[in-house]
């Protein structure tokens, strides 16, 4: 939430208050997809519904996580490249959801083993 916060020149508790607008604001202002993480991590894009992520919980809330969850997206989007980025990104953060709730509390090492077991 930091670094979107900055983006839209709000502070973190402010965006926090509409994390669905705040990323809708994002998608719209820099025409991207956002994939706004934290509890019910938000993916926004011009144009597509938003979605909400409500698997993942604290154990995502770890160093290098997010590292994890670009790389997934990355590699999502790679195998499939004739998909929206808004597809590719709900399916990332849904995947990476879910190993954490699989993971419980884990490094992000451990994040990565539990994403490669889940195929």
């Amino acid at each position: 939430p930091l670094e979107a916060a900055r983006l839209l020149g709000q502070e973190t508790a402010r965006l926090q208050g509409d994390r669905l607008a705040a990323a809708r604001e994002i998608a719209t202002r820099f025409n991207a997809t956002v994939v706004l993480k934290g509890s019910g991590t938000v993916v926004a894009s011009p144009g597509a519904r938003p979605a909400i992520c409500s698997s993942g919980g604290p154990a995502l809330a770890t160093a290098g996580s997010g590292d994890v969850l670009a790389g997934l997206l990355g590699g999502l989007w790679a195998q499939q490249p004739a998909c929206t980025a808004h597809a590719i990104a709900c399916a990332g953060v849904e995947a990476h959801g879910r190993a954490g709730d699989v993971a419980g509390v884990l490094l992000a090492s451990e994040l990565v083993e539990r994403l490669a077991t889940r195929g």
